[in-house]
């Protein structure tokens, strides 16, 4: 019998996985693929963002509050999941402003990417998920986590690097998330003007004049099935997603209709695959062996 397909998406904060991925991370799992959630930092730092929630008790235990808020995520999407251990670095409001010393975005790329690489060798993932050399944003822990991700997709099959940290294992394909892009925000603006209903997006759309992207999208993962999932698993951080916020603005009957997919750019590959794809699984087998450097 042939060994199940592996993907691991990795990411800064509890919440990320389910606004980045979430539905087809779901798609995946339901379709047999075994799936982790690698989460770089505890979130310790983050604000809340849902008045709901707003609460002193809250605030003193934030740590122990998103770990919960995971849990509840990672049960409903039907993931694995692991925390790294790092310590959220907060989002500056000045660019001036020192990180917390300690910090995730302030480790050395080999101390910060240890953890992962012996992840990686533990998992051995076929499919590595994460986020473009920007972060998606700006916030520190993103470019980290972009960085960590980078450098283990790169070393952990070669047996000379990080040594000790497990038998090596080298993944196929490093995809970034792609999720915000202007073409599918201005496909959803412009279906909801037309249809009488006021858009939320006309901002968005409007700071993106002096953003050119960067990363062309490669691949469209059809899920729309399981964007039921995926905002079941938001609304899990319960201090981070308000149910009357941004995030549910948009019918999800009509993002199924007009973006029925996830988007990916294929920022690396060691196999053979035809663009632009609708499979992250795209050129590999199932139980295929990927060889070491």
């Amino acid at each position: 019998m042939s060994a199940p397909l592996r993907l691991m998406a990795v990411h800064a904060h509890p919440d990320d996985e389910s606004s980045k991925g979430a539905a087809t991370m779901a798609r995946y799992v339901a379709e047999g693929a075994e799936v982790l959630v690698v989460t770089c930092t505890g979130g310790e730092r983050g604000s809340i963002l849902n008045p709901k929630m707003d609460r002193p008790d809250i605030l003193e235990n934030m740590g122990e509050v998103r770990r919960q808020e995971m849990e509840k995520a990672r049960q409903i999407l039907g993931v694995q999941q692991r925390f790294l251990g790092f310590v959220d670095s907060g989002l500056p409001e000045d660019e001036n402003e020192p990180l917390p010393e300690g910090c995730f975005a302030l480790q050395s790329l080999e101390a910060a990417s240890a953890p992962l690489v012996a992840a990686v060798r533990e998992f051995r993932p076929h499919v590595i998920l994460t986020y473009d050399d920007n972060g998606g944003y700006p916030h520190p822990d993103h470019i980290m986590t972009n960085r960590v991700s980078v450098e283990a997709f790169e070393a952990a099959g070669d047996p000379d690097r990080y040594p000790g940290t497990g038998e090596p294992w080298q993944p196929l394909k490093l995809y970034y998330h792609m999720g915000f892009t202007r073409e599918r925000f201005e496909a959803l603006h412009n279906t909801m003007t037309e249809r009488g209903m006021g858009s939320p997006y006309a901002d968005w759309i409007a700071r993106w004049e002096d953003r050119p992207q960067k990363w062309e999208v490669t691949t469209r993962v059809p899920c729309a099935e399981y964007f039921e999932i995926r905002d079941l698993a938001l609304l899990a951080h319960a201090t981070q997603v308000d149910p009357d916020g941004f995030w549910f603005v948009c019918p999800r009957e009509l993002q199924e209709e007009i973006w029925p997919t996830e988007d990916y750019h294929l920022a690396r590959s060691l196999v053979d695959t035809t663009l632009p794809e609708d499979d992250l699984f795209a050129g590999i087998a199932a139980g295929v062996t990927p060889a070491c450097s």
